[in-house]
């Protein structure tokens, strides 16, 4: 049996809830006065209010949380209620403007034209070189690309060592897919994808600080292109807004691929929906999720292809992740430069947790929002895609949404 795919986008191997006693005991049905031994009718009788009681065992005693609420009414804590209501509405305004805002983004309809450009990419597991794909599968894979817009596919080759190093037995069979997709393939490009976990937001990893581990990373991305891949796809994570290590090792590796004639690609994080809310973000979780719009374009300035990966957005609604793309998309398209290649993500995956619900993050809300933002921004541009994550977790329905909505 084959073993797990990894998660290939960082190269590593591949909550329940208590339920609360509602149960109470309720007053005594049946509790009252005794009369059992004679005397009057106490049923007859009519208790004073303002001196009877209920018997102590029909009494129920206060729960924590009503004497709290018996405390937090009084009067004393009139301006500490009000405060409390001001922060609450103070909390929960922005995220409902927010989500209105995504909302209206995804309305309205995309303008005419607006559908593939045939530059399009599909994310491939590290079955394809080492071993376990077949002539067959290359045959079944280029019946499925032949109707879109797929050029570009980014085929696990790695993962790098953390020193930046990756060895030649990682992908033993790259040559024979290169050679096999062409011919089955005229004019689609087989890149090298090489990943690695990056060291900052723990003790291990890559550290792209380093002079020496960029230097291997530069020798590791010729070793691929001499093997016969047409690019080297970077997917470096998690990587901070602003790493200065990062556009240094991009410098350098775009001579390297110049040299052989070969493209520079990288896998790119979200942009900030909100100026500077990925320091925000960062300093109160310690995951600076998505990058300044500044640093996204330093980013694509320096290479042949950038690739958003606009998933795993946490949001619950198909509306909101549409009007999210089409956010991120015209965000991307104004700081890009016109020769790079621009690709937004596609989910071509179910999962169902908090950072990606399946039942919002849907192939049609991702092409739907894509070409909202193009025809917001950038209409007419050529150098624009989407890219699909992953092929061995895509579904039937997700190649049709792709087909209808983006390829037609």
């Amino acid at each position: 049996m084959a073993p797990p795919e990894p998660d290939i986008r960082t190269g590593a191997p591949d909550a329940s809830a208590g339920a609360l006693d509602a149960s109470s005991g309720g007053p005594d049905s049946t509790g009252g006065p005794d009369t059992s031994a004679g005397g009057p009718d106490a049923s007859t009788e009519k208790p004073d209010p303002r001196t009877a009681s209920a018997p102590t065992s029909t009494r129920r005693a206060a729960t924590p949380l009503q004497r709290l609420a018996g405390v937090w009414r009084r009067p004393a804590l009139r301006w500490p209620r009000r405060i409390a209501s001001a922060l609450v509405l103070v909390l929960l305004l922005p995220p409902l403007a927010a989500g209105i805002a995504l909302r209206v983004n995804y309305g309205g309809d995309p303008a005419a034209g607006t559908y593939t450009r045939h530059r399009d990419a599909l994310w491939m597991g590290h079955a394809w070189v080492d071993g376990r794909k077949k002539d067959a599968d290359v045959r079944a894979l280029a019946a499925r690309l032949r109707t879109t817009g797929v050029r570009d596919l980014y085929v696990h080759a790695g993962p790098l060592e953390h020193d930046g190093t990756l060895p030649a037995s990682a992908y033993p069979k790259a040559r024979w897919l290169i050679g096999a997709i062409h011919r089955e393939l005229p004019g689609v490009r087989v890149q090298a994808w090489l990943g690695d976990e990056l060291a900052t937001e723990g003790p291990v990893g890559l550290r792209l600080e380093r002079a020496a581990t960029r230097a291997a990373v530069v020798r590791s991305a010729g070793q691929v292109l001499d093997a016969g891949f047409a690019g080297a796809h970077f997917d470096l994570e998690p990587l901070h807004s602003g790493d200065a290590g990062y556009l240094s090792l991009l410098g350098d590796l775009r001579r390297v691929t110049r040299v052989h004639g070969a493209l520079l690609s990288v896998a790119a994080h979200q942009i900030d929906p909100l100026p500077s809310l990925h320091s925000l973000w960062g300093t109160v979780t310690g995951h600076p999720k998505w990058w300044s719009q500044e640093f996204f374009g330093q980013v694509a300035r320096r290479v042949d292809q950038i690739a958003v990966m606009s998933y795993d957005t946490a949001l619950p609604l198909e509306s909101l992740y549409g009007g999210y793309v089409a956010q991120q998309t015209s965000l991307a398209l104004e700081v890009t430069p016109a020769k790079t290649d621009l690709l937004m993500g596609m989910p071509f995956y179910y999962e169902d947790n908090m950072d990606h619900h399946g039942s919002a993050e849907t192939v049609a809300a991702a092409v739907r929002g894509a070409r909202l933002g193009l025809s917001r921004t950038d209409r007419t541009r050529e150098n624009f895609g989407v890219a699909a994550y992953v092929d061995f977790a895509a579904r039937e329905k997700d190649w049709t949404a792709y087909e209808r909505g983006w390829v037609r």
